[in-house]
């Protein structure tokens, strides 16, 4: 049976796109909004910056881990209830973080903040559950072209803050994000997903069908490794940007969001043109662009011309190719069994993130001041190739065509 039109602020009706795109942005927010202040976090608790660093990937890991739980959940008992619980949490968690006084509670507090990420995948199979694979990956894209304002917009705004206010400033932001969140959920998320009868247990156990499909595992690891280079930059971009080049938290923040420029464009492109070009070649597409892009950076940083400039520059080719790639894999996936929208959208996601929080982590250990950018560079590459290699197997092993709802 077809879902009604959304209306906005009607819970009678699907979520209004304006509310996913809140909803995903929250998510997006908590993730790097205090980025441009990790080295002054360090300072505060006394700790060394790459125990602080790890505020990233212990939230990624958290992340991932979670998605592979609320998919199912949401599946089971709906994506309304579950994704009005994740907000409530997040909350409690973001207070948590301000009223730390060490690292390890800091630490432990921020691991409980990823279940915001509920806000990405709920989301993501809202999307899946009202239109076929085609318009779902053109609304993915418009729903993330909006969102992709928060991460281009959010470290400049938590670098200022940091430096007018402190570190805790954005904690504060976060939290009067969730409130607006939690209200806007509340009146305006309608349910999308018809309850499943039986047990949680039996929903987990219906993964091994999408973990059996070749289409699931190429999406996913082309999200995966294109999105890596990303999270790649997310662990080492604050470092080169600090210790590499020198720069200030507000001018860190400001240079730091440049990936999201390039993801803007991207995601309206995805918005524009993947119904008229197919999932898979909007794919090819936006892992190739980054390809090309961190080809051409480590020639030029190679060759001794490498600048903070140059570095954050060509990062908007890789969030340009993350905004074609990432919407369009993302459809896929969920494309694959449609009744299992919220379980593909979960474990997907937990796939990509828990490689991101591995990627994180370790493009913080492979720098030094002595390392320059290079490394990070070339860690980001790899990443990019792997994601090329991975959409040519979807092409080569695609279905004729996607189930519709």
């Amino acid at each position: 049976m077809p879902l009604p039109r959304p209306v906005f602020l009607s819970r009678a009706t699907p979520p209004h796109i304006a509310t996913l795109i809140v909803l995903s942005g929250l998510a997006a927010l908590s993730m790097n909004v205090f980025l441009p202040s990790l080295p002054t976090m360090a300072e505060d608790f006394g700790a060394p910056y790459r125990t602080i660093q790890l505020s990233v990937a212990l939230y990624l890991v958290m992340a991932a881990l979670g998605q592979v739980i609320l998919g199912p959940v949401s599946d089971r008992f709906g994506r309304r209830p579950v994704m009005l619980w994740a907000i409530v949490l997040f909350m409690l968690a973001t207070a948590g973080c301000l009223l730390a006084t060490d690292v390890r509670a800091f630490l432990g507090f921020r691991m409980a903040q990823a279940v915001i990420v509920a806000g990405l995948v709920l989301s993501r199979a809202a999307v899946r559950d009202m239109v076929p694979t085609a318009e779902a990956a053109s609304m993915i894209g418009y729903v993330t072209m909006g969102m992709s304002l928060v991460p281009m917009l959010a470290p400049m705004l938590g670098g200022a803050l940091g430096q007018a206010l402190g570190w805790r400033a954005s904690f504060w932001l976060l939290l009067a994000g969730g409130a607006l969140a939690l209200w806007l959920a509340w009146r305006d998320m309608g349910e999308t997903c018809a309850r499943q009868t039986g047990s949680l247990r039996a929903q987990l156990r219906e993964y091994p069908e999408l973990l059996a499909s070749h289409s699931f595992w190429g999406y996913c690891l082309a999200a995966a490794f294109a999105s890596g280079s990303f999270f790649a930059y997310l662990g080492g971009a604050p470092f080169v940007g600090s210790e590499v080049y020198g720069l200030g938290p507000a001018w860190l923040g400001f240079l730091f969001g440049a990936p999201a420029l390039g993801y803007l464009v991207g995601n309206y492109l995805s918005g524009r043109y993947s119904v008229r070009l197919g999932v898979n070649r909007m794919l090819l597409l936006g892992t190739a662009i980054p390809a090309a892009g961190l080809l051409a950076a480590l020639g030029l940083f190679g060759a001794g011309m490498g600048s903070a400039e140059l570095f954050f520059g060509f990062m908007t080719v890789v969030g340009l190719g993350n905004g074609l790639a990432l919407p369009n894999a993302n459809a896929g996936m969920l494309g694959v069994r449609p009744r299992l929208a919220g379980s593909a959208s979960g474990l997907g996601g937990a796939i990509t993130i828990g490689a991101g929080a591995a990627l994180s982590a370790y493009a913080g250990r492979l720098l030094g001041p002595e390392s320059g950018a290079l490394p990070l560079l070339g860690l980001m590459l790899a990443c990019a190739l792997l994601s090329v290699l991975s959409a040519l197997w979807v092409i080569r092993g695609a279905r004729p065509e996607m189930a519709a709802p």
